[in-house]
């Protein structure tokens, strides 16, 4: 039913900027960013609601990256500055088609709570 594809991504300088896109087809209620650096877990970053504009930032990135939406095109966005080094992930954006608060995401588990997952991007930023 719903589907995700993402866009954006790659090799960024530190200190540098990147923006990611997700493009939901089908009603979903809240899409959300996540990303999983290399033998870690995947962390959760940032949420937003597709019905209110409620968004959730994890504090280790606000102030530098930034989650939107365009309703007309059913796309949600990450937008991330000034990038570090800690940064480099595979970021996905995932999907809840049920009732869901931005807030949330940093307390559901990400193995059996997630609705849809998009493909994955690639964030790569070199010192």
């Amino acid at each position: 039913q719903v589907q995700l594809v993402q866009s954006g991504g790659g090799l960024v300088q530190s200190g540098g900027s990147v923006n990611l896109s997700c493009a939901a087809s089908g009603v979903t209620t809240s899409i959300g960013w996540f990303r999983q650096a290399p033998g870690k877990e995947r962390e959760a970053i940032a949420c937003i609601s597709n019905t209110d504009g409620q968004t959730y930032i994890i504090d280790s990135v606000k102030g530098r990256f930034a989650i939107s939406r365009d309703n007309a095109k059913n796309t949600v966005y990450l937008q991330m500055s000034s990038l570090k080094p800690e940064d480099t992930a595979v970021y996905y954006c995932a999907a809840w088609i049920g009732p869901f608060a931005p807030p949330d995401i940093v307390t559901i588990n990400p193995r059996t709570e997630i609705d849809v997952w998009g493909q994955g991007t690639q964030v790569t930023v070199s010192s």
